[in-house]
């Protein structure tokens, strides 16, 4: 999905391949959803037609019950399966040129054509209002204008495999998708004045270029792949990226051929290419001039839904994790990689199952880092409902000096969210000022380990208000360690509850799904805050536990068949339900140290 929506993010227009014999999948429909969000003029391709099964006449009704009457066959198959032969185009062909096996439906399908053609132009619809017959340059014409406007996709047809129907899909690219003179001027932001600009592709301009893709090349090491908008960019110069603010030296410029790379001079307006070794550039970056610093609007990819924690399998796997991690999180924009300090685990984030095992599998194959993963431990918190004070004295003789420390504290619960405070209200010196430090310091090496579940004390003022010390015994160790028992004795007498990460979760399906989904989130403690139904999507808002999402992605695949989506953020935290509570706190305290 990330591939898809950087590539669309610098394409003029896109090619939506179907095959003949499965239709449209799930993927055909998320790429649409893109590419309609986006405005991206498409061509539909029907792949595959000599499979088994392969029936274009079934697909294209299929396309258009889906994706609307505006999908148009500009070809017709000849054959299907093993007798497939080639293809007709509708535009210029006439019954008595084509095979006698599609003569028949000749006819009907160039007549749709003809007027979704000319529906485009008010010269082209009067001409073929009033009877007359338009030309095969009239028909090119109008169907390029409705491709450029959104009016028209054209459905092409063929086979890969065999090469049949590829001149002809190359030449439709060519005829009707929009090059990137026609898509004419974007807008940037100038990094110096803030204000907007309006960026003509045309190689003399300024230097505007979108870093889209990052890729670890196992000869040329970091490769940046980018497209450049305006102005020109040459091997052996330098750049400004506008985004970090520093300037990158650009080595030799390559433009793509499949797997291959093809040195260039130079990339110009228009072009897509490609640099190696660039040292802080990433994804989404503008590449531009010093002098003229523009930044252009960024990619946005789609947020992660599913965590998994990672641990290194061996000693020599743990010291490249970190390198290997943060080199994958830069190829794949879509993957995020955090360390959770409550959990003090690293979390990796994907798009799904299948996302995530294949990063995990990449880091093997190409980064030589063999990890392990789990489902990731829910970062709870410890908090007190009532105001309590504690008393702690830890003295100890052991011959020549002994230890003393002595403390009075008063704990007292703060609204959710404020954090742990620590404050002092002695008189007197009962706690001489020197020893007070260590005082809050064994208060906050305490709330950090947590009392009940080992999980970090939350939402609490610690106030030192009374104490005493010794002449001779007392230290700053004796009143970290008061402090400490202090502080446990006051947690466990202030009715302590566990709390919970709660989520803010909208969750978007086809219609005939709500019903399940409402019964799945109710399984899942989830809040639903609303519902938005429209065009036969639903959008559902609702406040889910953080526990009851770390599998649902695969719970949403299985449920919608793959065609749910949804994205999920912290909301706050709550305090967890005490029959769950209790289990929660049994299992951190015997559960074992991962490796």
């Amino acid at each position: 999905m990330g591939e898809v929506k950087a590539a669309l993010r610098v394409a003029e227009g896109a090619v939506i391949v179907v095959c003949a014999a499965s239709g449209i999948e799930v993927g055909t429909e998320f790429v649409w959803k893109y590419a309609e969000d986006m405005g991206i003029p498409r061509i539909i391709y029907i792949n595959k037609l000599d499979r088994e099964n392969a029936d274009f006449f079934k697909t294209v009704e299929q396309i258009e019950a889906t994706f609307g009457r505006k999908c148009v066959p500009i070809q017709i198959p000849v054959g299907a399966e093993s007798s497939f032969k080639g293809v007709v185009d509708l535009i210029p062909a006439k019954s008595s040129e084509v095979p006698a096996a599609v003569a028949d439906k000749i006819d009907s399908l160039r007549d749709k054509l003809v007027e979704a053609a000319a529906e485009t132009d008010d010269d082209l619809i009067a001409k073929y209002l009033e009877g007359e017959e338009l030309t095969e340059q009239e028909l090119r014409r109008g169907l390029r204008s409705g491709v450029a406007e959104g009016k028209i996709v054209p459905i092409l047809a063929g086979s890969a495999l065999q090469s049949e129907g590829i001149a002809e899909l190359m030449d439709a690219i060519c005829n009707y998708l929009p090059s990137p003179r026609d898509k004419g001027s974007i807008k940037a932001k100038n990094a110096k004045t803030q204000q907007d600009e309006t960026l003509e592709p045309d190689a003399s301009a300024p230097l505007a270029a979108l870093v889209f893709k990052t890729t670890a090349d196992p000869y040329v090491g970091k490769l940046t792949y980018l497209r450049v908008y305006s102005g020109t960019i040459k091997s052996d110069s330098s750049v400004w990226n506008a985004n970090k603010k520093h300037a990158e030296r650009i080595g030799q410029l390559y433009t793509i051929l499949g797997k291959s790379q093809e040195a260039v001079p130079q990339i110009v307006a228009g072009d897509i290419g490609a640099v190696a070794k660039l040292t802080d550039t990433g994804t989404s970056d503008t590449l531009c001039s010093q002098e003229h610093p523009l930044i252009l609007e960024a990619i946005e990819f789609p947020s992660p839904i599913l965590r998994v924690a990672v641990y290194p399998r061996t000693k020599a796997d743990l010291d490249k994790m970190g390198p290997a991690l943060t080199r994958l999180s830069e190829e794949d924009s879509t993957i995020t990689i955090h360390k959770d300090t409550v959990t003090a685990e690293t979390v990796l984030s994907g798009m799904g199952e299948a996302h995530v095992d294949a990063s995990v599998e990449k880091l093997k194959r190409k980064f030589g880092v063999d990890l392990k993963t789990d489902i990731p431990k829910i970062p709870y918190q410890e908090t007190i409902t009532s105001s309590v004070k504690a008393e702690y004295k830890h003295k100890k003789q052991t011959g020549g000096h002994g230890q003393y420390g002595h403390v009075l504290l008063e704990l007292e619960p703060l609204p959710r969210g404020t954090g742990s405070e620590f404050a002092k209200r002695v008189v007197g010196g009962s706690v001489p000022k020197n020893y007070i430090p260590a005082v809050e310091k064994g208060v906050n090496e305490t709330l950090n380990d947590g009392v009940i579940s080992g999980y970090p004390v939350t939402d609490i003022k610690v106030t030192l208000y009374d104490g005493s010390s010794h002449p001779v015994d007392s230290s700053d160790m004796s009143f970290k360690i008061a402090a400490s028992h202090a502080v446990k004795k006051g947690v466990s007498d202030g009715h302590p509850v566990l709390l919970e990460p709660m989520m803010n979760v909208q969750i978007t399906i086809p219609d005939a799904f709500t019903g399940d989904i409402m019964s799945d989130l109710n399984g899942k403690r989830a809040k639903v805050l609303g519902m938005s139904p429209g065009d036969g999507i639903n959008i559902i808002d609702a406040q889910v536990p953080l526990a009851e999402m770390l599998r649902y992605a695969i719970d949403l695949r299985s449920i919608t068949q793959g065609r749910g989506s949804y994205t999920m953020e912290f909301s706050n935290y709550e305090e967890v339900p005490e029959h769950l509570a209790q289990r929660i706190i049994e299992d951190s305290k015997k559960e074992p140290e991962k490796a």
